[in-house]
């Protein structure tokens, strides 16, 4: 019997044993996506006999004698045009990097107006990492009649009808690759055709059973003898050269720790060998062959033991001075001691005192695309990787680096990234990828498993932040002092930064004239952390935006009022943990004032709401609160970032941008097009972008820090006013006018009153010898701020801990929304992250070092019915230092959560929660400890 693939036979039958996902993207479906292999997230789903299934548990072999449809055929099937939910995704904008996508359409497309009208039930099988599920939601259920469920929580209930088509700064240009989104034809890094699967070699990877331990021999004689193994390489084909995973403009912020593959192994999970193969399967059973003999080493796997005298060192035989590790005796990687004006005066002065140790914990991105990388070594010897990376030029550098190639010899290009929120700005595939192309001339492809995710790629880091405040009786802020450790794992990527920024903006937006800070970055023997959204300022928020609390309570005043007489204006110096506030920080614009009134005022709405529909009383169980944090970030990372841009008028009158920033569901290609567009006076829609290959621009420093908009974004409107001037010149000459005179006008030129269209002056250019093309910089400085505000009203049972949002609302200083709808996607998208994390997302390492958490039915993020729609207001600025006055928003949505949800929660219950995340098991223990639990509670009837 044949398997019937969107109405044609398959061309195969599948293997014995073989999932129905692997066996349709061999056929050529690479639509279905990989996100979990384990029947959780619906990223694989398709149809059979019209059934929506989770592809990779579901054996192929069940699929015999029945119709299987694909993303790709889903449109055939409805004659050729779009499916309706197709449709409404593309004109909703439900999706951001788009990886589940697929497999939220092919779900939603069965759906009857039943399943639409219980969203929370029927969409639990599909996770997005993006969205925060609003836009989804308006997707499905966008058709006329039929309004997208308002979910958990009150708020904005929609966007309403899609706006027509627009084009430039200010409006809602769809995404270019929507169409090839919402039919699966969008090319992520494994999505090959068929052709270039010729030859493709698969690498897998022996990981340390240990904490801590040396290698001292690998047997290779019985893997080498497994059919279709091609090579295993072990440390001794590795180069000797160390680097760090992190990638930043300047390597020497990171240190020197890490090589290729170890002879000391540092985590459970670390790479000990690679093993090529011919398949998947192949290089799996090689894997497993391996004989390994370990010499087991002491292990330390908490920072406050590793700081301790006498503790095992992680990286204790490296050179502190060339690996650029602050003390490797004392497992630490960074540290920073200062102190501004004079603490101990200040807690003399103080009316009242909060002390507190604040904990958050280790966090996942989940970006539902694993890391994954291919790399080729073309005829002319040149090295060929694709990747799945926000930083494409920084991973070149660094394989020249470590391999000893020159730049022009080695090629990185991107494809469609499905998520990154920090963890792609490592090289974490790519080196071993390379390691095997250059030794085998042969193509080599790794992806890693969701499994490998969790335990041997990179969480956002731990922080322990004991902190002191004081405060006046007048609301004067007197003192700040925090004492912070970070959990860097067994490796430093990222770590100095983390560090570094976790104390800047947190400290800075508050003025305070004495203010000291201790901080450490600590090696232990557990999983790296790495960059993750919010770089350390989530973490530190969490701890200050608490205190401001506790502090305004203290001493008897409104929590925003004791903000508002303490946070930084216009004008005022932005001190953290320098005498001197950063030379190139400065205020492009300020709305962090508006943004307390737009949510001062959502609050006090939303209580009038509840109280007029007699939500108010819940029961006497239910205890209702409100709570509100504020943030400051930089709007790029310091010390440079780099971008260069080129735009070009095309043959045909339209207009090419080749940029080197990458989207991943960051909106970057939307907002290029559309600042383009606005410069040359046309729409978004005739600006083609080409992204996130180095043999495009020269340089870009990459897609992180919140830069896409802000640096690279400059760049591209350098270009694009540049080319508008260069056309308005030569028009000028043809029709001998003055330049002045001409006015670039959609698809042409207006001279004098005469359209001359854009297609004929580039013919005439050709002809001329006349290249209109025109190139733009940034180097991201100076940098601007931008501001987030976000408050909660919730309700919390005394009797099991039951926390429900009612309200959520942030507002946001983005200065010029260059595109309304996306941005507004981008912050639901970081509160619906920052809940997952405030709540129950949790990386759990046990006492032998080894997480635990290695599947996503272990770690919890959210899903559609998890998540409240939010309210998002925008502040009304206009920024000096963004393109056309545009500010970042991309990471700092995610900052505030935390501290408002927590701070709700203190409001409602008089229980401070000091430690992350706030499970529902955590409130019930407080509330227990504080005498609010009543008797009866917990007892079976």
């Amino acid at each position: 019997m044949a398997i019937e693939i969107n109405g044609t036979a398959a061309e195969a039958a599948p293997r014995p044993g073989q999932c129905l996902r692997t066996f349709l993207r061999e056929q050529g479906n690479t639509g279905v996506k990989k996100g979990c292999d384990g029947g959780d997230c619906g990223a694989c789903t398709v149809h059979v006999d019209g059934t929506p299934v989770h592809s990779c548990i579901y054996p192929a072999v069940r699929a015999e004698g029945r119709a299987v449809t694909t993303i790709e055929g889903l449109a055939d099937a409805t004659g050729g045009g779009l499916h309706p939910v197709q449709q409404q995704f593309m004109e909703r904008q439900g999706f951001q990097c788009g990886f589940c996508t697929a497999g939220m359409v092919m779900t939603a497309a069965t759906f009857d107006d039943a399943q639409k009208d219980n969203l929370p039930r029927n969409l639990k099988g599909n996770l997005c990492r993006c969205t925060g599920y609003r836009a989804i939601a308006d997707a499905v259920c966008g058709n006329p009649g039929h309004p997208a469920p308002a979910g958990p929580g009150s708020g904005i209930a929609g966007e309403g009808q899609p706006d027509p088509e627009p084009g430039r700064l200010g409006d809602d240009v769809p995404a270019p690759a929507s169409r090839a989104v919402v039919t699966g034809a969008a090319r992520y890094t494994l999505d090959l055709p068929k052709d270039q699967q010729q030859g493709l070699l698969h690498l897998k990877i022996l990981r340390s059973p240990h904490p801590h331990a040396r290698v001292l021999s690998i047997g290779k004689d019985a893997a080498l003898n497994v059919p279709g193994v091609v090579a295993v390489f072990t440390s001794e084909d590795a180069p000797e050269q160390l680097f760090s995973t992190a990638q930043h403009e300047l390597f020497t912020d990171d240190p020197d720790d890490t090589r290729v593959l170890d002879d000391v192994v540092r985590f459970i999970g670390q790479r000990v060998a690679a093993v090529v193969a011919e398949s998947v399967a192949a290089a799996e059973a090689g894997v497993r062959a391996l004989q390994v003999e370990y010499e087991e080493l002491p292990a330390v796997f908490s920072p406050q033991e590793a700081l301790l005298p006498g503790a095992p060192l992680v990286h204790g035989g490296k050179d502190a001075v060339k690996a650029r590790i602050s003390r490797p005796e004392r497992n630490v990687v960074a540290e920073l001691h200062s102190e501004l004006g004079n603490v101990a005066d200040g807690f003399a002065a103080a009316d009242f005192v909060h002390e507190q140790t604040y904990q958050t914990q280790r966090v996942q991105h989940v970006a539902l695309e694993t890391h994954a990388a291919i790399a080729t070594v073309d005829d002319d010897g040149r090295l060929q990787v694709r990747t799945s990376s926000q930083v494409p030029f920084l991973v070149r550098r660094t394989l020249c680096r470590v391999f000893g190639l020159e730049e022009d010899r080695v090629h990185v290009v991107a494809g469609r990234v499905g998520g990154g929120f920090g963890g792609k700005q490592e090289v974490l595939t790519e080196d071993l990828v390379a390691l095997a192309a250059l030794k085998l001339k042969r193509p080599v492809q790794l992806e890693l498993t969701r499994t490998e995710q969790f335990t041997a790629t990179t969480t956002r880091h731990p922080f322990t932040i004991k902190l002191k405040a004081g405060a006046a009786k007048d609301g004067r802020l007197t003192a700040l002092q925090l004492e912070v450790v970070t959990n860097t794992g067994a490796y430093g990527n990222h770590g100095p930064g983390v560090m570094f920024h976790g104390c800047g903006e947190s400290l800075a937006v508050y003025k305070c004239a004495n203010k000291k800070v201790d901080a450490r970055s600590v090696y232990t023997n557990t999983v790296p952390a790495g960059a993750f959204r919010g770089y350390g300022l989530s973490q530190m928020i969490f701890a200050i935006e608490s205190a401001m609390d506790e502090l305004a309570a203290g001493i008897g005043m409104d929590p925003l009022e004791f903000r508002r007489r303490n946070m930084v204006r216009e004008g005022d110096h932005m001190l953290s943990t320098q005498p001197q506030p950063e030379e190139d920080v400065h205020y492009g614009s300020y709305g962090l004032d508006q943004c307390l009134d737009l949510v001062r005022d959502a609050l006090d709405r939303g209580s009038e709401r509840y109280r007029q529909a007699g939500l108010e009383d819940l029961g006497p169980d239910w205890m209702v609160g409100e709570g509100a944090a504020l943030s400051m970030i930089d709007t790029v990372p310091p010390r440079g970032h780099f971008a260069h841009a080129r735009l070009r008028l095309l043959p045909d009158g339209t207009y090419q941008a080749d940029v080197g920033t990458a989207e991943f569901g960051n909106g970057t290609t939307t907002v290029h097009a559309q600042l383009a567009a606005t410069a040359l006076s046309t729409e978004a829609s005739r600006v083609a972008v080409r992204q996130s290959d180095t043999d495009l621009v020269e340089h870009d420093t990459g897609a992180f820090g919140s830069a896409g908009t802000v640096v690279a974004g400059k760049a591209t409107l350098e270009a694009a006013e540049e080319l508008a001037v260069r056309i308005r010149a030569f028009a000028a000459g043809i029709r001998q006018t003055q330049a002045s005179a001409c006015v670039l006008d959609g698809d042409a030129v207006v001279a004098d009153g005469t359209r001359v269209a854009l297609a004929e002056l580039a013919q005439a250019a050709e002809e001329a010898g006349v290249d209109l093309a025109a190139e733009g910089r940034w180097g991201g400085t100076p940098r601007s701020v931008a501001f987030n505000v976000h408050g909660f009203r919730v309700a919390v049972n005394r009797a099991t801990g039951e926390l429900k949002i009612l309200q959520s609302v942030q507002a946001a200083d983005a200065g010029v929304v260059v595109n309304p709808r996306q941005c507004r996607g981008q912050i639901e998208g970081g509160i619906a992250q920052a809940i997952g994390a405030t709540l129950y997302e949790e990386v759990v390492v046990n006492d032998d070092g080894k997480v635990t958490t290695d599947i996503l039915r272990q770690y919890h993020i959210p899903t559609f019915a998890d998540v409240p729609r939010s309210e998002v207001y925008f502040a009304d600025t206009n920024d000096t230092l963004g393109p056309l006055g545009a500010k970042s928003m991309s990471e700092s949505p995610f900052n505030p959560v935390a501290p408002a949800l927590a701070n709700a929660i203190r409001n409602a219950t008089g229980v401070r929660f000091a430690q992350l995340p706030i499970a529902r098991d955590r409130i019930y223990l407080g509330l227990k400890e504080a005498g609010l639990v009543p008797a009866e509670a917990g007892v079976v009837r």
